[in-house]
């Protein structure tokens, strides 16, 4: 009888113990299977619609993905509130390496949604580039300057699209208002790809996009690129004058687009990715996407892609504080 309290413990211990490695299983399993990513095609979420600059840098990764695993890989865009709606449906997927998301950047959302680091985990860095100030050609001022002193003199009247409230080009949009001291009224759209047929249009007077939907347009003189954001010119518009060229000396922005997995992808699972994607970015065929692009390669690991994440998008929420800038 002394013995049966003791023994009722040990069997207790022994059953939370193996309650315990039944519950590790699933995820040993998945590191360790050796099937991935043969079991089923991998889906990667764009949180805009197609046409944009993450839309079409995605798609070029994605066929060589393809080719390395030897698994179709589905671009699936679902575009909707600045890519939130993407966000929360990458975040609620199985964490079994078959879901991708593009994460492009710099990002500002009013609510809280998943983000690198809490409900998402950052895989690697695709590229880093520049966006495009633009407007009708038909009604172009002669150059930024111009463009700026007619903004003044009729503030009404002007106003930008962009791919989304609190985007890379929305935030771009709005350090253009301060350091010229416009106020520029914002238009958020679902992607470049739909904001620019309405600035070709007319309908629209400006936007400030990513250089791969308004190429196109600027070669066939549909439109007028004033300046582009970064400190250096586009290598596919070479006459086009970065903004601190045209005399804005406070001014520069980027846009960046990264890869991000489900929290709780196997790390092994992640590392394989990152070497993928490195892989790629750096290949040849992907050089002339990059080039219309005007955007330099990412790469770096996973974990130096996260700390650039969240370090570039305190940077632009402190400009947001600063001019109290609203997202909803």
């Amino acid at each position: 009888m002394l013995n049966r309290p003791l023994s009722v413990r040990r069997r207790n211990a022994l059953a939370l113990m193996c309650a315990g490695l039944a519950a590790a299983l699933p995820s040993v399993a998945r590191a360790a299977d050796p099937e991935w990513p043969n079991a089923k095609p991998i889906t990667w979420l764009v949180g805009f619609a197609p046409g944009g600059s993450a839309d079409v840098l995605t798609r070029a990764v994605a066929r060589q993905l393809s080719e390395k695993t030897g698994r179709p890989v589905v671009v699936d865009n679902r575009p909707g509130a600045s890519g939130v709606l993407a966000l929360h449906q990458a975040a609620k997927a199985a964490p079994d390496g078959y879901t991708l998301i593009t994460l492009p950047g710099p990002i500002l959302f009013a609510q809280q949604v998943p983000e690198v680091g809490k409900e998402l985990q950052a895989v690697a860095m695709l590229a880093q580039g520049p966006m495009v100030l633009v407007g009708p050609a038909s009604t172009a001022a002669p150059d930024l300057q111009a463009l700026v002193k007619a903004i003044r003199q009729s503030p009404k009247d002007w106003s930008y699209a962009s791919s989304g409230t609190g985007t890379s080009q929305h935030l771009a949009g709005e350090l253009f208002n301060q350091v010229a001291g416009i106020q520029a009224t914002h238009i958020p759209y679902k992607g470049g790809g739909q904001a620019i047929a309405d600035v070709v249009g007319g309908q629209v007077p400006l936007a400030i996009l990513g250089a791969s939907p308004v190429l196109p347009h600027v070669q066939s003189g549909k439109l007028k690129a004033y300046a582009v954001t970064t400190r250096y010119r586009l290598e596919t518009m070479p006459q086009v004058p970065t903004f601190q060229e045209a005399g804005f000396k406070d001014y520069e922005a980027s846009q960046w687009f990264a890869v991000g997995v489900p929290v709780g992808t196997p790390e092994a699972y992640v590392q394989r990715l990152n070497g993928w994607f490195n892989a790629i970015v750096g290949s040849p065929a992907l050089q002339d996407v990059l080039r219309a692009s005007g955007t330099v390669k990412g790469g770096g690991t996973a974990q130096e892609t996260a700390r650039f994440i969240s370090g570039d998008n305190q940077k632009w929420k402190k400009l947001a504080q600063q001019v109290k800038l609203k997202f909803d």
